[in-house]
């Protein structure tokens, strides 16, 4: 069961830097935006596992043959994004709060930093191994860790101010690189 544990924090660790990314752009942060972060991330963590499970192998080259380049295009954007936005004469904390926390954004990047999870389940069903407790850790630890990435992020943005946009923007593009290259190159 250790092994899990370990699954479970790999994967939580690209939605804790893309919650780390976010949380520099808020000006306050309450409950219920770590609590959004973790529920998207957690749910889709916990969720993209078991889709994986009941696909099966089978299907599983169909989605590994392009899931890299999804998450790279989704990450890239956003960050590109962020980082366009850090030259505007506005408001250092750009883009707007609603639209981080909007339905299509939070769901992009969710969904961008989970696919790996889907992997996992394929291999569990591979491997005729139980995936409920797992894909359940999984999903935990991708909600503590990004409700606390958000924190984290905050308090960045807060002592770094002008530069942070660029880095959260920075670090998304960096993390659709990792997993591209991890992808094309490693078999990741």
């Amino acid at each position: 069961m250790p092994s899990v544990f370990f699954i479970a924090i790999a994967l939580a660790m690209d939605a804790f830097a893309v919650a780390i990314s976010n949380g520099v752009c808020f000006r306050k942060v309450s409950f219920s935006v770590p609590f959004t972060f973790g529920a998207y991330f957690g749910g889709f963590q916990f969720i993209m596992p078991l889709a994986g499970y009941f696909v099966g192998a089978s299907f599983a080259r169909y989605i590994t043959a392009f899931d890299h380049w999804i998450a790279f295009v989704l990450l890239a954007f956003t960050g590109g994004s962020m980082i366009k936005e850090s030259f505007e004469k506005k408001p250092m904390f750009c883009p707007a709060e609603s639209v981080i926390l909007s339905v299509k954004n939070m769901t992009a990047l969710a969904v961008a930093t989970s696919i790996d999870a889907l992997a996992v389940g394929v291999s569990y069903a591979a491997l005729g191994y139980e995936i409920f407790f797992p894909a359940v850790l999984i999903g935990v630890a991708a909600f503590i860790f990004s409700a606390a990435g958000v924190l984290i992020g905050k308090k960045l943005g807060d002592t770094f101010k002008s530069g942070s946009l660029t880095l959260g923007g920075g670090i998304l593009i960096f993390l659709g690189f990792k997993i591209l290259i991890e992808h094309l190159f490693f078999g990741g």
